[in-house]
């Protein structure tokens, strides 16, 4: 959801004075500043003049005022939406080339002729004169124009998290919003410094004053004006803003901001991922780079929602080379766009191909030989599998096999497999085949490992939950419900997931391809699972509308082969710690690479014979604890 307050600039642009205009102005109100200095200093007396160069000193003044206002760029500034630091900025302007006269070119007059260029105590009179015409007037301006002009627009309150420089920015940016006028009634601020306080006129309370504001005070924005407000803090405040329908903005941090300017437009709607209650995990990035920079990298499934934030994040380690594999030729398409078009300083190869195809893959891995492979594709669609399991097993069982023994065959370093929580005590089909194929990976690591051979191919498994906007989640789903006006569905009122953005999942995935030496399968600590009609309700809120009144939540019943809870780790399961908190390992039974391999070759066989029933017996028999769950195959696991 990142739609802002206003979507066009209107037409109001019409009535800016312009720049050149305003130039001209300022420097006859200059003149004007030098009569009526002269005024109060000489009471209009002509023979005053003898003292200093006239009128050689006023136009030399002028000049100076000129020079002034073109370097500090006074005139750039809308009339209409004055501030401070405009205020600030003719000061500068004015007061500096005082200096130049007063210090530099009166003495060298003087010393030269006896007279002064321009008298001291006119000087001083005549700058403060200036100083106070040139803001004067761009106040009335504003006053008027939002008087006047602006009376009849809407009038949004608002309340602004977090005061001092970052809140009074954001207060300067809203009085320049042209189609809406805000109001801010408060500053939020937990700081004991700003207890009882106000920051131009206004009031600034602390945090556990925003119910009581909430409730007396008719509120439509609360914008939090910097991104180091607390996890609880931000929670609370966010619920208390849903539940009154107060809309919430974000300021993005300042390495986001344009040239280093913050715009308005910039300014964002709360988005779905800080609806997550814990803190964004966070990794230091040196010894990604360190890994990475000036490898042959591959990533299959690259168009994908985790493949292609892959592309992103390894593209900014500067590998010596990317390849980036899909079948889908549309979205490879759209990020080739994206990739090629940037500043980018890896070469970058976008090849459309299968990973089930033994020439294509073949010949793919002999032209590159590349170091290390991150493998994402995958067929993920829980019901969709279920009614096509052969597709299921030739995909993530016969494709990840293929690509596995061509990792060893051409001297890949790591390969690494992006697995899943429903891999996890499967009750899919898509799970046991995910779980199926961390099963060989994990087998022929053992298998080369007894080997000796010290160059071997190291294979690592990463595993975590749903991906927050990944296609095919829930989150996109409900945005087009909720954008059609309902009814947002959920299968289950007690259902919950496992949720982490797309951009953690990836550094997670990075993070542990480095760490791993071979054969572990990684888990993440995603945090608490998350009821999904509760995201529901919350995302129906920060689209302004009611859950029940505006918007129906209608549950439809659990979808073949789906859990009301995942597991990221299976009860018999147990985790060893890493250097990293937040990725542990888990110590799961062990396969031998040949029973492991006969079986792969059997259920594979029975492709061409598309005998369903045949193949997901042959899965069950091969691994036990996969249990169909709301499906036509739980018949298999009575017999």
């Amino acid at each position: 959801m990142d739609n802002l307050l206003f979507e066009d600039e209107p037409t109001l642009m019409k009535l800016h004075i312009p720049r050149w205009g305003i130039l001209l102005f300022d420097l006859l109100l200059s003149a004007v500043s030098v009569v009526f200095a002269h005024a109060l200093r000489f009471n209009f007396s002509l023979e005053a003049v003898d003292y200093f160069y006239f009128p050689e000193g006023i136009f030399f003044l002028l000049l100076l005022r000129l020079v002034g206002f073109l370097s500090v760029r006074t005139y750039y500034g809308i009339i209409f939406h004055t501030s401070f630091e405009d205020a600030v900025r003719i000061a500068v302007a004015v007061l500096s080339g005082t200096l130049v006269m007063g210090l530099l070119f009166n003495p060298l007059l003087y010393y030269l002729d006896g007279h002064f260029l321009f008298p001291y105590s006119l000087l001083i009179i005549e700058a403060l004169l200036t100083v106070s015409l040139l803001v004067t007037y761009r106040a009335l301006v504003k006053w008027l124009y939002f008087r006047y002009v602006r009376q009849d627009q809407e009038e949004k309150r608002a309340i602004i998290y977090g005061a001092g420089d970052a809140g009074l920015r954001v207060k300067t940016l809203l009085s320049q919003v042209e189609n809406t006028r805000y109001k801010v009634v408060a500053f939020l601020d937990d700081s004991p410094f700003l207890k009882k306080k106000s920051i131009q006129g206004v009031d600034i309370f602390s945090s556990a004053f925003l119910q009581r504001l909430l409730k007396t005070t008719d509120i439509q924005v609360l914008i939090f004006s910097h991104s180091d407000v607390p996890l609880d803090k931000r929670q609370r405040v966010l619920d208390l803003c849903l539940r009154h329908r107060v809309k919430v903005l974000n300021v993005p941090p300042p390495e986001h901001w344009v040239g280093g300017e913050l715009s308005f437009r910039q300014i964002r709607e709360m988005r779905i991922e800080d609806l997550l209650d814990r803190p964004l995990i966070k990794l230091d990035q040196r010894h990604l780079e360190r890994a990475l920079r000036g490898r042959k990298v591959m990533i299959t499934g690259a168009a994908g929602s985790i493949g292609s934030e892959l592309a992103r994040q390894v593209l900014s380690l500067e590998p010596s080379e990317l390849v980036l594999v899909d079948q889908a030729e549309t979205p490879l398409h759209e990020l080739e766009l994206e990739l090629v078009h940037g500043l980018q300083h890896s070469p970058i190869e976008l090849v459309v191909g299968d990973v089930r195809n033994p020439i294509c893959m073949g010949e793919l891995f002999a032209r590159f030989r590349p170091q290390i492979v991150y493998h994402a594709a995958a067929y993920k669609h829980v019901p969709m599998m279920e009614r096509h399991p052969q597709e299921a097993i030739l995909t993530n069982v016969g494709g990840t096999r293929l690509l596995a023994d061509l990792s060893v065959e051409y001297g890949v370093e790591k390969f690494v497999l992006v697995s899943t929580d429903k891999a996890v005590n499967p009750t899919n089909i898509m799970g046991a085949t995910k779980r199926l194929a961390e099963i060989y990976v994990q087998a022929l690591d053992k298998h080369l490992s007894k080997e000796g051979n010290q160059h071997r191919t190291r294979f690592v498994t990463t595993r975590f939950g749903n991906v927050l906007g990944s296609s095919g989640s829930v989150i996109p789903l409900f945005k087009k419900q909720i954008e059609k006006g309902g009814p947002v569905t959920v299968t289950h009122p007690e259902i919950t997931r496992y949720f982490m953005t797309i951009p953690e999942a990836c550094r997670l995935v990075l993070e542990a391809s480095v760490m791993g030496e071979g054969g572990e399968i990684y888990v993440f600590d995603m945090g608490r699972s998350v009821k999904i009609v509760d995201l529901a309700r919350k995302m129906i809120l920060l689209a302004g509308l009611v859950p029940g009144e505006d918007i129906e939540i209608c549950f439809t019943g659990l979808r073949p082969g789906e859990k009301l809870y995942e597991e990221l780790l299976a009860s018999e399961e147990q985790t060893l710690p890493t250097h990293h908190k937040k990725i542990l390992i888990a110590r799961v039974r062990e396969y031998s690479f040949d029973s492991v391999s006969k079986g792969v070759d059997d259920l594979l066989a029975l492709y061409q014979s598309c005998d369903k029933e045949a193949m997901v017996t042959l899965l069950k028999r091969f691994m036990p604890e996969f249990k169909s769950n709301n499906s036509v195959y739980e018949q298999l696991d009575k017999r």
